[in-house]
């Protein structure tokens, strides 16, 4: 049961219900609106850092991937900060957090709409820090959503209506690992969402949302090869962002 000291629901998801009408009311607004985010000062390509998002079923390794990553660009002396999603600091994300541990009982088409209200938390810091020149490495995005909750049944579009508007990835990184061989490994089967039949039906969508911005990586690996080649790609990516690349909202075409 969800306690009277979080964020009233009908709160959270006002947000998030406004967000995922308004590619259907405001279908022409999308259509004409400009697909880059200006600067203020007129310049579309300043020097930024850049927006990485690790994916990837349960257990595949993200977490670890990121932290390394994190120690990586740091040491090279690039401004980084380590993100993840839910973020289950915010209000929403603690009603998010009691349904993944399965504390607590939401439709699916709600706890979607609560995990889009959990990154617009978030969207406006996501992108000052970016313009700053920090660097944000992700642990779960938007792409995770849709997967997850189309995993569950419902409109793969439908599920990503509410996501537009936010940022898009200069990068994502998806760990590309069997639902058996991420099942095998420690700590498997804590949270709700970790059901191996589940995990299968989830990957089978992410393969939906591939894109020019992703980059599959064999996650069976050990886990030395794995960061060797992810550590190839992303400071590939964050030195095409420190030379200047404009930003972009996700799913706008």
């Amino acid at each position: 049961m969800i306690h009277a000291r979080y964020f009233p629901i009908s709160k959270a998801l006002k947000l998030a219900v406004v967000a995922s009408r308004q590619p259907l009311s405001l279908k022409s607004s999308f259509k004409c609106a400009s697909r880059k985010i200006t600067m203020e000062n007129g310049h579309k390509s300043d020097s930024r850092g850049a927006l990485i998002v690790l994916e990837g079923l349960d257990r595949s390794g993200k977490t670890s991937q990121s932290s390394r990553l994190i120690s990586y660009l740091e040491g090279l002396g690039h401004s980084v900060e380590s993100w993840r999603f839910p973020d289950r600091n915010t209000g929403v994300g603690q009603m998010i957090s009691s349904y993944l541990t399965n504390k607590s009982q939401l439709d699916d088409h709600a706890i979607h709409l609560l995990f889009s209200a959990n990154r617009w938390e978030k969207r406006s810091l996501m992108e000052a820090k970016l313009r700053s020149g920090t660097t944000l490495i992700v642990d779960r995005y938007s792409f995770s959503g849709v997967a997850f909750s189309s995993a569950k049944g419902l409109d793969m579009e439908w599920c990503k209506a509410p996501e537009m508007g936010l940022l898009a990835p200069d990068m994502v990184l998806y760990l590309d690992i069997p639902p058996e061989k991420a099942a095998e490994r420690g700590g498997y089967g804590g949270e709700r969402y970790e059901q191996l039949e589940f995990q299968r039906k989830v990957a089978h969508s992410y393969q939906l949302l591939h894109d020019a911005s992703w980059k599959s990586i064999d996650a069976s690996l050990p886990m030395e090869d794995v960061e060797k080649k992810l550590k190839e790609m992303v400071l590939d990516c964050v030195t095409t962002c420190q030379k200047g690349k404009a930003l972009s909202n996700l799913w706008s075409s």
